[in-house]
This record gives structure tokens, C-alpha cells and sequence, in this order.
């Protein structure tokens, strides 16, 4: 128990999924709820001064940590063979466990980097009706050609030498990135890098079920994002042809700060904002 959320866990497949359940906002029962998936190896407790921003504008907000990360279980190891397939169905696992929670009321679901990729195959290939809106912080296909100027032919060795290193060792280290991983983890987000799709899952054309997705999406990309560049979300949005897209800038004038791929949940006060604004739009349950 913290004071600042109650630390639950959820049972699935083998794994446990650690889950924060901050404290309801001020204001009427009911309010809507956003379900927050984080960036590859963050800890779900960085996310608190997000949550507070989201409660003040009077939403309730739970935090899971991804596979393998914080207090979620495996810890990634040579014996861990998990992928984005396993860690899109932790997301309905989460989501079922949660039920008595979220009867009644509007779902936002909120991915920042990997926890985006994870959240938009999440609605791609399973129960996408469990969730009213899909919100995407921060979050690209990290595909070396999209990347401006020269960057993309940096990104390229980057990331593939990552996957190489998994592959060999069985698992990443995490040496200086992302925190240590399950290497399926690193060879699905290594192939995003290298072509530019989302890998096939379990024999299934995610791709094609990226495209089938008609939920309400906001994407948001954030000024001097060192990872995941305004132009690699983009690449992403092209890929939801069946969604209404909703696409935001938060700029450093907007938030009154500086940012980057992860000091932005520092100063998200704005961007709550037009979070809940957002989950104003959407049909009510």
C-alpha cells in the first residue's frame, strides 16, 4: 500500500501483472478510466506525477507495469519466451480482472511508447469493445526510414545490433537501454525498427488487423522526443485506416517545460487536460 495508489496483482499465463489503482478523482462516482501502459523497462510508479495531472482533471487512473518490468513477473531471463503477443493479451487479462471496476463507465486506454505498440495490437486482435478510446503518448513505430535528416541510418545499427545481442545472450542486459528484457520483447520491437510493421503474431497479419480498428484514438507526440520523433507516430497513424484519429503536437510552449520521450509525464498538467477532454468525446457506457 502507498499513499498514493493501492498495489494489486493479476494472474495470466504464467505471469503476474502488477496493477496501481490510484484513489478515485473529486467530483460525481463514475468517471471515466484511464488504463496506463508504460514505455519499455519504466517502472509504473514513474508515472505518478501523470496520474495525479489525470485525477485533477477528474479522472481515475490505473497504472499496470508491462511484462517482465517493476512488479510484474517473469523477470526476463534465457527461459522467458514472451513477445507484443503475450503482452497484448496481458492488457485483456488486466481488463477482465478489472470488470467490477470499470462497469459502467468509460474506458480510456493510454500507451506511452512500447506500452502504445502493446495497447493498439491489444485492440487489433483481441476484445477491442472492452475499451471506448485508445490514447498513444509518445508513442512510433520506430522505423529507421521515418526518422528526419540522418538519424534513421543511426537508428537502423542501433537497433538491430540491440537484437543481435539478444538473440546471442538469450535475453537484454539492457546495457544502457530499456531496461533488461525478454529477447521476443527486443526482436518484435527490432522488426518494427527494420520494416516498419508490426510483426506477424501467432500467424495472424497484425498489420491488416491494425487497419480493421475503429476505436477513437488520440495520438500525441512530444517536442524533442529523442526516441519516438513526431514523424514516427505519424508512420503509425497511417497505419489506423478505419479509426477516427484525433493527432496532437504538446509542444514545450504548451506544456511551459522542457520534454523529451520521458520528462514529459513531469509537466502533464495540459496534456491531462485534453486527455479528459477527450474522454468527454467518447459514448458513454
Amino acid at each position: 500500500m502507498s499513499g498514493e495508489y493501492t498495489q494489486e496483482f493479476v494472474d495470466v499465463d504464467g505471469a503476474r501483472i502488477g496493477v496501481q489503482i490510484h484513489p478515485e478523482p473529486a467530483g460525481p462516482p463514475g468517471a471515466p478510466v484511464v488504463l496506463i501502459w508504460p514505455a519499455m523497462g519504466v517502472r509504473a510508479r514513474y508515472y505518478r506525477p501523470f496520474a495525479a495531472a489525470l485525477r485533477d482533471a477528474g479522472l481515475a487512473v490505473i497504472v499496470a507495469d508491462l511484462r517482465g518490468t517493476g512488479e510484474s513477473t517473469p523477470a526476463p531471463s534465457r527461459a522467458c519466451r514472451y513477445g507484443y503477443q503475450e503482452m497484448a493479451a496481458d492488457i485483456g487479462a488486466v481488463l477482465d480482472a478489472l470488470k467490477p471496476r470499470l462497469d459502467g463507465r468509460t474506458r480510456l486506454l493510454l500507451g506511452h511508447s512500447l506500452g502504445g505498440q502493446v495497447a493498439v495490437l491489444h485492440q487489433a486482435l483481441h476484445d477491442a469493445d472492452r475499451v471506448d478510446g485508445l490514447a498513444l503518448v509518445a508513442v512510433g513505430l520506430p522505423w529507421w526510414r521515418r526518422y528526419p535528416g540522418l538519424r534513421g541510418w543511426g537508428v537502423l545499427p542501433y537497433t538491430q545490433g540491440i537484437a543481435a545481442t539478444a538473440r546471442l545472450l538469450g535475453v537484454w542486459p539492457g546495457w544502457g537501454f530499456g531496461g533488461r528484457q525478454a529477447a521476443g520483447v527486443i526482436r518484435d520491437w527490432a522488426h518494427t525498427a527494420r520494416t516498419g510493421r508490426f510483426p506477424a503474431l501467432d500467424g495472424v497479419d497484425a498489420e491488416a488487423a491494425v487497419r480493421r480498428i475503429r476505436t477513437p484514438v488520440l495520438a500525441v507526440s512530444v517536442d524533442d522526443d529523442q526516441y519516438t520523433p513526431h514523424e514516427t507516430l505519424d508512420h503509425l497513424c497511417e497505419k489506423l485506416a478505419e479509426a477516427p484519429v484525433t493527432r496532437h503536437r504538446y509542444t514545450v510552449a504548451e506544456a511551459g517545460a522542457p520534454l523529451d520521450h520521458f520528462t514529459w509525464v513531469r509537466a502533464s498538467a495540459p496534456l491531462a487536460a485534453r486527455i479528459a477532454a477527450f474522454a468527454g468525446t467518447l459514448p458513454r457506457r
